[in-house]
């Protein structure tokens, strides 16, 4: 049950009550595509940063190690050592970006795997019974993601085809839900909005899938090469017609200016592998602009990487003990900055929700972005 605590202008103030514990929204979902979030961060880590959801990907696990295997060990939450909540991807775009590899029927879509060739099909109920059998807290729906430059007819038929999916996926989570060897027999269901960046097309389908009764909506499609400009403009027209009293989840996005952005807009869920990605990159985030440890200047700093920051990595290291990591390969280089990162992600969400919840969030947003772009 979610229920909508308040609201600044458009900005959403929500808590989202599920049988894995309670998330508080706006939330950033930490990403662990297969069951562990890059670079050598354990699941005790996790709640030491303040990690509220984390994000697991149906199609990597059925992959490997086989969802059969996760579900014979109890679920993804005994499998991972994780007690809080999870939310499963439906696959749906990690298939359709092997494009070389795949051909969309109306029952799924054969494709063929990327770790070692062989042939799988995967349509709605095949992506439902996966994360049935994974037990997450929340399973998206098998939706198709049209490439952003695809022409509008391609993205109106793939809307319609996305729709019925989603009919047969709710059908068939709702069967799975009832059975007697079902791990998690409260599994929620998020539906997706698609049509590119045509508003008419994504209004039609927000209209249409609000009128299901799902437990939440994400929007999907966004963020795979359009503008920042054109991802805010689709949002402004969606969000006001998918339901209020639903949580509503960007996926994949993104940089925390995008977050600020898309939080006054009514989105109140997101992922991305930015923070870890960054992280094991040596670009590490803070309240004045982004920094790149691999820099020369940083080579006898013996500052925290953000001054009053409580993550494991400024309580303990200086930017030069962490540059010499990184440049040396040594992995703890790596995993100090993913730390840190996802801590400043978490924490930028708590400072969000304070702020709507004080009625002050169009400040707070102002003087965050002005930080961020700091040089």
């Amino acid at each position: 049950m979610y229920q909508l605590l308040k609201k600044d202008k458009s900005a959403k103030r929500g808590r989202l009550h599920t049988v894995h514990g309670v998330i508080e929204t706006p939330v950033f979902m930490n990403v662990g595509t297969i069951a562990a979030i890059k670079g050598a961060v354990s699941t005790d880590d996790l709640r030491q940063i303040k990690t509220q959801v984390e994000l697991s990907n149906t199609y990597h696990l059925h992959v490997r190690p086989g969802d059969h295997i996760v579900k014979k060990l109890g679920g993804l939450h005994k499998f991972m050592n994780w007690d809080r909540p999870i939310l499963t991807d439906s696959g749906g775009f990690q298939v359709f970006s092997l494009s070389g590899l795949r051909k969309i029927k109306e029952e799924g879509v054969y494709f063929q795997s990327h770790i070692d060739g062989r042939k799988i099909f995967m349509g709605p109920e095949e992506s439902m019974q996966i994360q049935s059998n994974l037990a997450s807290t929340i399973a998206m729906a098998f939706d198709e993601c049209p490439s952003s430059v695809a022409t509008r007819e391609y993205i109106q038929n793939s809307v319609e085809r996305t729709t019925r999916w989603l009919m047969r996926c709710k059908n068939e989570m709702q069967r799975l839900n009832k059975l007697e060897d079902t791990i998690n027999p409260n599994q929620l269901l998020f539906g997706i909005n698609q049509g590119g960046v045509y508003e008419d097309i994504r209004i039609e389908h927000a209209k249409r899938i609000a009128d299901m009764e799902l437990d939440g909506y994400a929007i999907g499609g966004l963020a795979v090469g359009e503008t920042h400009e054109e991802m805010y403009r689709i949002l402004e027209a969606v969000v006001p017609y998918l339901p209020q009293e639903k949580p509503t989840y960007l996926m994949g996005v993104g940089t925390p200016a995008n977050i600020l952005e898309a939080v006054d807009r009514g989105v109140d869920f997101f992922d991305c592998v930015y923070p870890s990605r960054n992280g094991r990159h040596g670009h590490v985030y803070t309240n004045h602009g982004k920094l790149n440890l691999f820099n020369a200047k940083y080579e006898l700093d013996d500052r925290p990487i953000e001054e009053g920051c409580g993550c494991p990595a400024c309580r303990s290291y200086s930017r030069a003990y962490i540059r010499h990591l990184l440049k040396a390969k040594e992995m703890l280089g790596m995993r100090l900055c993913v730390l840190h990162n996802l801590y400043f992600y978490n924490t930028m969400m708590e400072e969000i929700r304070q702020a709507i919840d004080g009625g002050c969030y169009q400040e707070y947003k102002k003087k965050k972005l002005e930080g961020l772009t700091e040089k």
